[in-house]
């Protein structure tokens, strides 16, 4: 189509085809003879291409989403001729410069394009949890891509057909700790809430309308999982081995039952603890690293003599408290959570990849104590945090006291109508959970007594 100064646009298939058979769609400006030409992001077969239709309905009906991809060349079409006009008003109206002018304000029509860059900028902002979560989503994209023999994925083709073959792809690849397992139906809902949130975040953004979502048609859900946890008994067990002073399983025992003394701190707290954090009155206070709430609990009798094993006269304020964790490592300076928000990504991403290593270890020596132990329920560092939930209702504490000595994000809905719990609310909620009645406590130092000691007094009577 003609444009003043004998401007011409149009569309044409690169020359080659890529490996996989397809054509890139290219838009070509054609101005005083001289062409130039950009892709669109668009890709094709050649049996599915009309060069010669009309009204850029080059799309041939065997084409998947064919209206769809045959009005995205209207839009570029339009896209283009808009800037060429503002170009031309200003005496500058270039083939180079409307390709680079459109260019400049153009996001990529690909939806694989918007999700990395997407994934990046959480990296760049130091989110590296999150960017975890969605690189993996990324990644499991693109082998969905690959096995169709397919290197893009446009806004376009994002239908309800779409994402049920994604969906099945899902549910066909290995479980990344256990080989020999599938994948999850909870980590699959991980993966598609990610997408929707991707799409949900391009409709405000205007690269796709609100209509065309696929999440409108499909739907998903997960699975409900029992919470594995310890008796009181159980963890009793585990207190009571005998293991070797200074062992590493010795230090893994401890630092699991402080997390269960302390409400269930998480391991990645829990490992970089340091006596900063340990008030001259007895109290834990730190900043947790996943929501940056602040937990201010009291230190039960349990979680101080654990303590005492680590006391040092020439202690640092700045140690680590267990010695899982090199004070010597570059992010170890850090040591206030304000401070690590503002390390540069690429320390966050070190230090997130030593705390992965280390809960790993933790876990494994985790796994020895509960064979040790004779306990059936597998053990791991998490387990503490549902361990203490359990023991928590078992002494009779309602959800809501629970929930604020665990700090779960969920609890701000519920300070909405209840107001905060004052710390020394939490510290006899605590309290009550590790409390135990005179006849409990008789019991306990008798079994502590040597069996052929107890016979002798009790013969003495």
């Amino acid at each position: 189509m003609a444009t003043k100064n004998n401007t011409t646009f149009g569309f044409q298939l690169n020359g080659r085809p890529n490996r996989f058979g397809y054509y890139d769609v290219m838009l070509r400006i054609t101005c005083n003879r001289k062409t130039n030409r950009t892709k669109t992001g668009l890709e094709v077969k050649k049996a599915d291409w009309n060069q010669k239709a009309k009204n850029y309905n080059h799309f041939r009906i065997s084409a998947d989403d064919y209206k769809k991809k045959n009005q995205m060349l209207s839009d570029i079409i339009a896209n283009y001729k808009e800037k060429y006009a503002d170009l031309q008003a200003d005496g500058i109206a270039t083939n180079e410069n409307v390709i680079e002018s459109v260019k400049s304000g153009y996001v990529s029509e690909s939806f694989l394009h918007y999700a990395k860059e997407t994934t990046q900028s959480i990296y760049d902002a130091g989110g590296i949890r999150n960017w975890k979560k969605y690189n993996g989503f990324v990644n499991k994209l693109e082998g969905y891509l690959k096995k169709h023999r397919k290197k893009d994925l446009l806004f376009c083709e994002l239908t309800f057909a779409f994402m049920q073959s994604f969906d099945r792809y899902l549910h066909t690849l290995p479980n990344e700790r256990n080989p020999e397992q599938r994948l999850h139906q909870n980590t699959i809902v991980v993966n598609l809430n990610i997408f929707k949130t991707l799409i949900n975040n391009a409709i405000k953004a205007d690269l796709m309308k609100p209509e065309d979502s696929p999440f409108i048609k499909f739907k998903y859900s997960g699975k409900k999982t029992t919470k594995e946890k310890l008796t009181m008994v159980e963890i009793d067990r585990i207190q009571a081995l005998d293991l070797p002073n200074g062992s590493l399983i010795w230090h893994c025992r401890n630092m699991f039952l402080f997390s269960f003394y302390c409400a269930g701190v998480r391991v990645g707290d829990l490992l970089q603890l340091r006596w900063c954090n340990i008030t001259s009155d007895g109290r834990l206070n730190y900043q947790m690293g996943k929501n940056h709430k602040v937990r201010d609990l009291e230190l039960v009798n349990g979680a101080l003599s654990i303590l005492q094993h680590y006391d040092k006269p020439d202690k640092k304020p700045t140690d680590y408290i267990f010695p899982l964790l090199d004070c010597k490592a570059p992010w170890a300076k850090y040591v206030k959570q304000e401070d690590k928000d503002r390390m540069k990504p690429d320390m966050i991403r070190l230090m997130f990849q030593t705390i992965s290593a280390k809960t790993a270890l933790l876990n494994k020596e985790l796994a020895k104590i509960q064979k040790m132990a004779g306990i059936d329920t597998k053990i791991s560092t998490h387990i503490a945090r549902h361990s203490f939930a359990k023991a928590a209702k078992e002494k009779g504490l309602d959800n809501l006291k629970v929930q604020s000595l665990l700090a779960h994000s969920n609890i701000n809905t519920t300070q909405k109508y209840m107001g905060e719990f004052e710390t020394s609310a939490n510290d006899a909620a605590l309290e009550k959970v590790f409390e135990k009645d005179d006849e409990e406590a008789l019991l306990n130092q008798l079994r502590r007594i040597n069996p052929e000691l107890l016979k002798k007094v009790l013969a003495e009577r």
